[in-house]
């Protein structure tokens, strides 16, 4: 696995910034951000799309990314886009 680094939220300092990278072999966007909180978290639970399991696996996280970061998360599907032609 080799990431591309793409972006950082602009608005954070440099301790625990919400982060993005793309996988140069799979072409998966990588994220770091905020866990959600409990109520988000139940949201998620309750809001789950029809016929779909209800709850949140242990191997899996809800993350919430800041609307600051949509310009960047653009820029990382175009790269992941791009990495797949």
């Amino acid at each position: 696995m080799r990431l591309r680094f793409i972006g950082i939220d602009p608005d954070t300092g440099h301790v625990g910034s919400p982060t993005v990278w793309v996988d140069a072999e799979s072409a998966d966007i990588v994220l770091q951000s905020y866990t959600a909180d409990e109520e988000t978290r139940a949201q998620c639970v309750k809001n789950t799309a029809p016929g779909h399991a209800a709850g949140i696996p242990d191997h899996e996280s809800v993350i919430r990314i800041p609307a600051r970061l949509v310009p960047i998360l653009r820029e990382a599907c175009d790269a992941a886009e791009r990495a797949q032609l």
